[in-house]
C-alpha cells in the first residue's frame, strides 16, 4: 500500500478502501484460525473446518463469479481487475492448503489418540471390510449410475458440490476407457464402522472408539461389482462448484414464487463451473479432458488434500457424542419476567409491565416461540403479522403461525423468497402457510425484506393493544442457539403504530413511510445514520468528547466509510466491532487514526447490529437488522429501533465498553494493510473472553433468581 498523505487526498481515493471480497477471504482465515487454535476442543476444531468449507463453497458460488465479471470489466476497489482475481485465487489456495495441513497433520492424529478414528480402507480389519462390503451391496450399489467420460458421448450433467469419481478401466483387450460415478449425496460421506466401548465416564459419556471410513473409499474398493470383466486401473475423485449467483431482474411479480423457484434451480444446477477440486495425483490428461468438457480454465483447478469438500466434516461433529471433545454444554437462561407463567397469555401481561430484552443464545429463544403460541391460542388476539427470512426446518415459529390461522386468526406472513440458499426452503414454507389459510406476501418488488419484526394485535378492556417483537436476527429456533442476537418485546404505542405502518406498506396498502421510532431502509435509514454521525462530528468540533461504537457484521459501504473518516479527522473516537468484511482502513495518520476495528470470532457467531452515539452525554443506542453495506442501505428493507429503556441501555453500553472492546481472547485487531492480528492478554492483564463472560453472567443470574 502506498503512503497516504491524509491532508492531500480525497475520500474518493481507491487506496483508502480495502477490497471487500478479499476482506471476506481474510474472514475465512480467521475462521481457519479457530480450527488451528489448540485451546478449542478437538471436535469444535473439526466444526470450524466444516464451517470454513461451507463458507468457501459459498464464496466460489457467489463471490468469485462477481470477481470474474469484474475482471472482464472495471475491477474492484483499488485493484486492477486481473490482480483482484489472481489475489482471490491465491488466498483461496493458501486457505485450502492450510486447512488440509491442520486437519491431517494436527487434528486427526489428536482425534485418533482420543478414540475417534478416520481409517483408510487398506488399514481395515477383516471384520471391518466385511461390514463395509455389506453396506456397499445393500445401500450404496443400488444408487450408483456408471456414466462415460469422453468426447464421444454427450457429457452427462455434473451437479454442483457433488463428489465424483473419474475411473480408468482396462478391458481384456488392453483398451482403456474413462467412466464416471457420482458419489451418492443422500448417504453420509463418512460411514460409521462398528464401535467398541468401555465404562461410562463421570460426565455421562461412554468412551466409544468411533471408526469412520470415507464413502468414496468403499466405492473404490468395490468397483469390480460395478464394472464386471474390467480391470480398475485408477480412481481419481473430483468435485465441482458452479456459479450459483442469482439475478432477480427477471422475476415475474405476478407469480414470484414460481419464478424464483425456476431461477434458483436453473442457476445452481446449470451455472458456469468456477472450481474443479482434485487431488495431486490426477493425471494431466484427465484434468485436460475435464477442463474441456466442463468449460473450465486451468486456473479453475484447485489441488487439495483429503477430503474434497470440508463441509462434510459436519457429519463427524454431529455423530460423535463426546462431551469431553466439545464445548461444555450451555443451557440458555429464560429471563425472570417470562419464566413460569401460569397461563400462556400471561406473556402479554409481562410485556405490559415492562419492555423485555433477550440476548441470544445466552437467553433462551423459547419466549419468542411462547409469545407466538400464546397469540395463536388466546381468544383475545385478533391478528398476527410477521416477517420471515430464514426459519430453518421443523420450525416451531411456522407451526404457531399455521395453528393461529387454523384457529381463525388473521395471520399475515411476509416470506422472503430471495433469501440466498434458502429460496427452496422458503418456497416450501410459503406453500404450507397458504394451505393453512395464512395470507402470504413476498414484500416490495425489487427489494429484499431483511428486517425482523412480529406484530400481535390483541383486544383488551381499553381497546386494541399492539404487542411487538423486534430482533437483530432470524426467527430460527435452531440458529438462535449458535447466533448471537438481541430480541426485544414491547407494547409501546408508537412502536406498535410503526409496525402497523410497515406491514401496510408490505401489503401494498400504504405509501406512508413516516415512522416515529423506526429507522427503515431504503426509506431514510441511511440519511438518518449520516445525520447522527454528523451530529457526533459537531460535538467533537465544539470540544466535547465524541464517541461512536458500531457493532455490525460487515462494513463496506464507501459513503459510510468516507463519513467515518471525516468523523475521525474531526476528533471523534470510533470503535468498530466488525465480524466479517471491512473495507475501512484504520490507523492512517491524519485520516483514521481515531478508528479502531475489532473482529470477534468464537463459539457463537456474532450477529447483532448495535449503533451507539454519545451525543454530548445524551447517549443513544439503536438495534436492528442492518449492516453498513450498500445492499442493506439501498436495496433491502431493514429496520433499526431506538433502545429507550434505561436498564437495557446501560446493559448494552456496559457490555460494549467493558467487555467487547476489552476482549483479549477472541478479538482480532485490523491493521491498515488489511491484515488481522489476534489479541492476547498482556502481562498482568486479566484475560477477557466476551462469550465466556456472558455465559458466566447469565448462569449467575439464573442461579440467583431460583
Amino acid at each position: 500500500m502506498k503512503t497516504l498523505e491524509a491532508n492531500t487526498i480525497s475520500f474518493a481515493e481507491p487506496s483508502l478502501y480495502l477490497n471487500r471480497r478479499l476482506s471476506l477471504l481474510e474472514f475465512q482465515r480467521r475462521v481457519l484460525d479457530q480450527a488451528r487454535d489448540v485451546r478449542n476442543p478437538l471436535l469444535e476444531r473439526i466444526k470450524f473446518l466444516a464451517i470454513l468449507g461451507s463458507n468457501m463453497d459459498e464464496f466460489f458460488m457467489l463471490r468469485l463469479p462477481d470477481i470474474r465479471k469484474r475482471a472482464q470489466s472495471d475491477g474492484g476497489e483499488g485493484l486492477p481487475p486481473t490482480e483482484e482475481l489472481a489475489a482471490a485465487r491465491k488466498m483461496a489456495s493458501e486457505l485450502y492448503t492450510l486447512a488440509s495441513r491442520c486437519l491431517n497433520r494436527d487434528i486427526l492424529p489428536r482425534l485418533n489418540k482420543a478414540g475417534v478414528h478416520i481409517l483408510d480402507y487398506a488399514d481395515l480389519s477383516k471384520q471391518q471390510k466385511e461390514r463395509a462390503r455389506e453396506y456397499f451391496e445393500k445401500t450404496i450399489y443400488p444408487l450408483l449410475i456408471p456414466l462415460p467420460l469422453s468426447h464421444v458421448h454427450p457429457f452427462p450433467h455434473i451437479s454442483n458440490l457433488y463428489l465424483n469419481l473419474a475411473i480408468v478401466l482396462r478391458d481384456r483387450k488392453g483398451q482403456e476407457k474413462l467412466m464416471r460415478l457420482q458419489v451418492p449425496e443422500t448417504l453420509p460421506r463418512l460411514f460409521p464402522l462398528k464401535r467398541s466401548s468401555g465404562a461410562t465416564r463421570k460426565d455421562g459419556t461412554i468412551p466409544h472408539h468411533h471408526y469412520f471410513l470415507w464413502l468414496e473409499q468403499i466405492i473404490a474398493a468395490n468397483l469390480a461389482d460395478v464394472f464386471p470383466g474390467m480391470k480398475v486401473v485408477a480412481v481419481h475423485p473430483f468435485r465441482i462448484i458452479r456459479d450459483a449467483s442469482l439475478q432477480f431482474d427477471d422475476i415475474d411479480n405476478d407469480d414470484p414464487l414460481e419464478s424464483i423457484e425456476t431461477l434458483s434451480v436453473q442457476r445452481r444446477e446449470f451455472g458456469e463451473v468456477v472450481q474443479v477440486a482434485v487431488y495431486e495425483d490426477m493425471p494431466f490428461a484427465i484434468r485436460e479432458l475435464l477442463a474441456e468438457i466442463l468449460g473450465a480454465a486451468p486456473e479453475d483447478f484447485y489441488v487439495k488434500g483429503n477430503p474434497l469438500g470440508l463441509r462434510n466434516l459436519w457429519h463427524l461433529y454431529t455423530s460423535v457424542q463426546r462431551n469431553d471433545l466439545k464445548y461444555p454444554v450451555y443451557e440458555p437462561r429464560v429471563p425472570k419476567p417470562v419464566r413460569k407463567l401460569s397461563r400462556s397469555y400471561d406473556i402479554f401481561r409481562a410485556i405490559q409491565q415492562q419492555n423485555i430484552l433477550l440476548h441470544h443464545p445466552y437467553d433462551s429463544f423459547s419466549p419468542v416461540v411462547d409469545f407466538l403460541r400464546a397469540a395463536a391460542r388466546d381468544p383475545s388476539v385478533l391478528s398476527i403479522k410477521q416477517t420471515l427470512y430464514r426459519v430453518g426446518q421443523n420450525s416451531p415459529v411456522m407451526e404457531a403461525l399455521m395453528d393461529a390461522s387454523e384457529r381463525y386468526k388473521q395471520v399475515t406472513a411476509l416470506v422472503e423468497l430471495k433469501a440466498t440458499f434458502d429460496e427452496e426452503s422458503n418456497i416450501g414454507w410459503a406453500r404450507l402457510l397458504e394451505r393453512s389459510g395464512v395470507h402470504v406476501i413476498h414484500g416490495p418488488p425489487g427489494l429484499k425484506t431483511h428486517c425482523k419484526v412480529c406484530l400481535v394485535v390483541r383486544e383488551e378492556d381499553g381497546g386494541l393493544c399492539r404487542y411487538v417483537h423486534l430482533s437483530t436476527g432470524n426467527y430460527n429456533a435452531v440458529t438462535s442457539r449458535i447466533y448471537e442476537d438481541i430480541g426485544f418485546f414491547t407494547c409501546d404505542e408508537a412502536i406498535g403504530e410503526d409496525a402497523d405502518r410497515l406491514f401496510n406498506y408490505f401489503a401494498g396498502y400504504s405509501k406512508n413511510l413516516d415512522y416515529q421510532k423506526f429507522l427503515v431502509a431504503p426509506f431514510g435509514l441511511r440519511q438518518r445514520l449520516e445525520a447522527l454521525i454528523r451530529r457526533e462530528i459537531e460535538h467533537a468540533r465544539r470540544g466535547s468528547f465524541a464517541h461512536l461504537i458500531f457493532k455490525v457484521n460487515s462494513l463496506v459501504d464507501h459513503d459510510m466509510i468516507a463519513l467515518l473518516y471525516e468523523a475521525s479527522k474531526a476528533g471523534v473516537h470510533i470503535d468498530l466491532l466488525v465480524r466479517g468484511m471491512c473495507s475501512l482502513r484504520p490507523g492512517i495518520s491524519g485520516m483514521s487514526e481515531n478508528i479502531h476495528v475489532t473482529s470477534i470470532l468464537g463459539r457463537y457467531l456474532e450477529h447483532s447490529r448495535i449503533f451507539y452515539f454519545r451525543n454530548g452525554g445524551r447517549e443513544q443506542i439503536y438495534l436492528g437488522s442492518a449492516d453498513l453495506m450498500e445492499r442493506n442501505l439501498n436495496s433491502r428493507v431493514e429496520l433499526l429501533f431506538l433502545l429507550e429503556s434505561p436498564e437495557h441501555f446501560e446493559q448494552i453500553l456496559a457490555l460494549l465498553q467493558d467487555v467487547y472492546l476489552r476482549d483479549n481472547q477472541l478479538a482480532y485487531t485490523l491493521l491498515p494493510n488489511g491484515q488481522y492480528v489476534r489479541r492476547q492478554a498482556g502481562a498482568g492483564e486479566t484475560p477477557i473472553n466476551v462469550q465466556d463472560w456472558l455465559m458466566r453472567r447469565k448462569r449467575k443470574m439464573k442461579k440467583s433468581s431460583q
